[in-house]
């Protein structure tokens, strides 16, 4: 199939502010904000500032049959594609889910197979009558914007003609109290890139974009996934993996920029490390803004949300305000603003950031494309492969002998092929499994040192659940609550990639994804899409599933471009 450049034909935003896009923004546009303070919020005694919808809208926006997150998917998606008439049961049609936690705040009330985000794609598909199996973006703070990604090269490479996106996270115990174990929390509402800024607001929504290879106004002209490789949840002070991104992105377009939305979490660190990168890609003189004073951190659906709002406001000739910045907090100059601005431009970048060291850059256009875009897709061959599960190993053909089994194998394996590297006994399972497999993998490879030209792509099934699990269990009463920063950034599942990133000073892409089921098909498409970026030789890939400490398999393989 020949593709044109993923285009934008439908989209819509769930959130405390509105029920569809035009609300969300006309809201934004008007300085409005749904922040407000939520006292002894969700069951615990903590008071936090955050954007939740009230006890009215909850039930006008809940299915039945169906959990909260699940119920706003459903509707921000089905509005989306029933404003263009969209029949999603054909086969060129994939539903793409983002999401950082997904069914987690329901974990103690409905089984463990319902939690896992890839049964709840797909239970959410097949009631919206989507009949491929959905695939879940689970990259942390970035997901929504590698979603975009992911899908506008799966459109470009003919694999799909239209790729529904939605990013959707929702509030409860566990996520407010994992970040406030991290002290990453604003009592007040948050101020992105203002000197007094102290921390950043949460906040709950769903947002949809609808991909499609036919024509439109906006499109996704090219998209950009980098690794910081240094730390697994403070970013990098030199900005090194968001700048990275931007210039990949970028090209030689800054003067067509309306503006850069930047991710603006209004942290100490994060609004730092973005001036930073905006520094390094002497991008500071453009304007600039940051949306979340206005509806929070919504996580999984912030990269999808904003980016809509992004949208609609270059339509609109306006370059939004930055509410709640006043003075700037960062080390240099930045062109930004708390009042709208115009702007006659019809171009934008989108910056986002997230744990697992991951950082991600979409460049929109409004310009007509004249020519069909073709993503070349190259071959590849595998030239090493690692089978680890708690039973046996295999190196290639070799299968090597064990004296321990189970979690201690791991160790065991961590002693002979690392053994000096302590920050492997503060990991989780996945994390442990997925790091010891990659060591393993890359000294089977004589000589191997082209680690900044690999890429890392990892599936699973169960995300992070025994993580999940934990971590519940440390905040499961008010006698026993204490949430630990630690293992609340574990319940990620991409944190295994940006371990094996931080190890190996790799700052090429780094992605997770969920699957109801292993689906080579899936996995191959994602792939080859990812190894057509022509700064990518190789790419470690495979499943990664840890379902406890005597049930677990690392099959995964590194694989080379041959042309």
């Amino acid at each position: 199939m020949e593709a044109q450049m993923a285009t934008v034909v439908a989209h819509n935003i769930i959130s405390p502010l509105g029920f569809t896009s035009e609300m969300n923004y006309h809201a934004i546009k008007c300085g409005n904000s749904s922040l407000r303070l939520c006292e002894k919020a969700f069951g615990t005694s903590l008071s936090v500032t955050a954007s939740v919808f009230d006890e009215a809208m909850r039930k006008q926006l809940l299915v039945e049959g169906f959990t909260w997150f699940e119920s706003l998917v459903i509707h921000s998606v089905r509005k989306a594609i029933a404003d263009i008439g969209m029949d999603v049961s054909g086969k060129e049609v994939c539903f793409v889910l983002s999401t950082t936690k997904a069914n987690v705040e329901s974990l103690d009330t409905i089984s463990d197979e319902q939690v896992l985000p890839g049964r709840t794609a797909e239970k959410i598909a097949r009631y919206l009558g989507f009949v491929n199996e959905p695939l879940v973006v689970c990259n942390a703070c970035i997901s929504g914007v590698s979603a975009l990604i992911a899908a506008s090269r799966l459109i470009d490479a003919g694999f799909y003609r239209h790729v529904v996106v939605c990013g959707c996270d929702v509030l409860g115990k566990f996520i407010v109290s994992g970040f406030e174990s991290l002290k990453a929390l604003s009592p007040d509402e948050c101020r992105p890139f203002d000197e007094e800024r102290i921390g950043l607001n949460l906040g709950e929504a769903a947002a949809t974009v609808v991909l499609s290879a036919s024509k439109g106004k906006w499109h996704i002209c090219r998209g950009a996934v980098c690794n910081d490789a240094y730390h697994i949840s403070t970013p990098s002070p030199k900005g090194i993996g968001s700048g990275m991104a931007l210039a990949k992105v970028l090209g030689n377009e800054k003067e067509e920029l309306a503006f850069i939305n930047l991710h603006g979490t209004a942290t100490l660190y994060n609004d730092q490390m973005e001036w930073k990168a905006l520094e390094r890609s002497h991008l500071t003189d453009v304007p600039a803004n940051a949306l979340k004073g206005y509806f929070g951190h919504t996580m999984g659906a912030a990269g999808v949300m904003e980016c809509i709002i992004s949208m609609l406001s270059a339509d609109d000739g306006v370059i939004l305000g930055t509410r709640g910045f006043h003075a700037s907090g960062v080390s240099g100059v930045i062109n930004m603003s708390s009042h709208n601005r115009s702007s006659d431009k019809d171009a934008f970048v989108k910056l986002i950031s997230g744990f697992g060291g991951c950082n991600a850059a979409v460049f929109f256009t409004g310009k007509a494309e004249e020519d069909n875009r073709v993503l070349h897709l190259p071959d590849y061959t595998t030239i090493s492969k690692v089978i680890l599960s708690s039973q046996e190993i295999w190196i290639n053909e070799n299968r090597l002998p064990m004296v321990e089994r189970g979690k201690n194998l791991i160790v065991e394996l961590y002693k002979r092929s690392m053994g000096d590297y302590p920050r492997f006994y503060k990991m989780d399972g996945l994390s442990r499994l997925g790091l010891v497999a990659a060591e393993l993998l890359f000294q089977s490879v004589p000589d191997f040192d082209s680690y900044e030209q690999t890429a890392i792509v990892l599936f699973n099934h169960s995300s992070s659940l025994c993580a999940d699990k934990k971590y519940l269990a440390s905040i499961s009463g008010e006698n026993n609550f204490f949430p630990s920063p630690s293992a609340f950034v574990y319940t990620l599942p991409n944190i295994v990639n940006g371990e094996i990133a931080l190890r190996h000073g790799m700052h090429s892409e780094t992605s997770f994804y969920i699957l109801p089921e292993r689906d080579e098909k899936m996995m191959g498409q994602l792939v080859s899409s990812t190894l057509a970026d022509e700064n990518l030789s190789y790419c470690l890939t495979g499943w990664l599933e840890y379902m406890g400490d005597d049930d677990f398999v690392a099959d995964i393989r590194l694989i080379k471009k041959v042309n």
